[in-house]
């Protein structure tokens, strides 16, 4: 479990009847991997991987990370966790023996980067939660726990649906061709896993910023808008029936998109 004391630093935000927080205790970690079984292996396809411990979706990686929550107030308790992101830091990471990127990613030069680096892993939403208002409360709880420790570059993997490389060559290679990370912390597939994202004749050079991201699922329209950049090479992953690349944001434009919403919505408001 996290630190209590680090959890009592972070303000709980909200927005109507939505909430979003740390989880406190083994209860509300628990409520998040119902969330993630609900959404991972009922929705999404996802293969069990031990079918005796049904409707959790859990990890050796649970008790080394801190849970960020979206909370409906309006819900019964046991089923009011409809938003969920799972943030594990560098030294939870070393004590767990790696982070869950690395069983597909190298993930070297973030490891050599001498600032404080954050892994996002682990995000779903509930069905009818998918919208502005609960990304904003995910975000906003992103940025003040990034803030709370300091944090300098977040990470992590992120899903195209299935396994079939053909409609993913454009979207790939677009990634690919405009925003790359640059060397010094770009991830790179593992060799044995890695599927090459430049496909030459999807002819994506000229494509619009609007036209590119008119081709990626919305959680990485969502990075890229953030001004989010991608490793080299992505891995295809047929128990969560995905094909993962591997993520990259400096905090600095998290914090500047946010501040601007935030200050236009103060603004707007006056």
């Amino acid at each position: 479990m996290p630190s209590l004391k680090k959890i009592s630093l972070l303000p709980s935000l909200t927005l109507g009847s939505l909430e979003t927080r740390l989880a406190r205790n083994p209860q509300d970690i628990r409520a998040a991997q119902r969330l993630r079984y609900e959404v991972f292996f009922g929705e999404l396809g996802a293969e069990i991987e031990n079918p005796s411990d049904t409707g959790i979706d859990q990890d050796i990686f649970d008790d080394y990370c801190d849970h960020l929550l979206v909370i409906d107030s309006t819900l019964p308790k046991e089923n009011s966790v409809v938003g969920t992101y799972r943030l594990l830091r560098r030294q939870p990471a070393e004590k767990v023996g790696k982070f869950y990127s690395a069983d597909e990613f190298d993930i070297s030069p973030l490891l050599k980067y001498p600032g404080e680096i954050l892994e996002l892993g682990r995000s779903c939403v509930k069905k009818n939660y998918r919208t502005r208002p609960t990304m904003q409360l995910l975000w906003q709880g992103i940025a003040a726990y990034a803030s709370l420790y300091g944090i300098d570059i977040l990470f992590g993997c992120a899903s195209f649906p299935g396994v079939d490389l053909e409609p993913l060559k454009k979207p790939l290679s677009y990634l690919f061709n405009h925003h790359l990370a640059p060397l010094e912390i770009r991830p790179r597939a593992l060799p044995e896993k890695r599927i090459d994202m430049n496909f030459e004749d999807q002819d994506t050079g000229s494509l619009s910023l609007q036209e590119g991201l008119s081709l990626l699922p919305p959680l990485i329209k969502g990075y890229i808008r953030t001004g989010g950049f991608v490793g080299d090479g992505a891995v295809f992953d047929p128990s969560f029936n995905t094909t993962d690349i591997s993520i990259l944001l400096r905090m600095t434009h998290v914090t500047h998109r946010y501040n601007k919403h935030f200050l236009q919505n103060q603004k707007n408001a006056s």
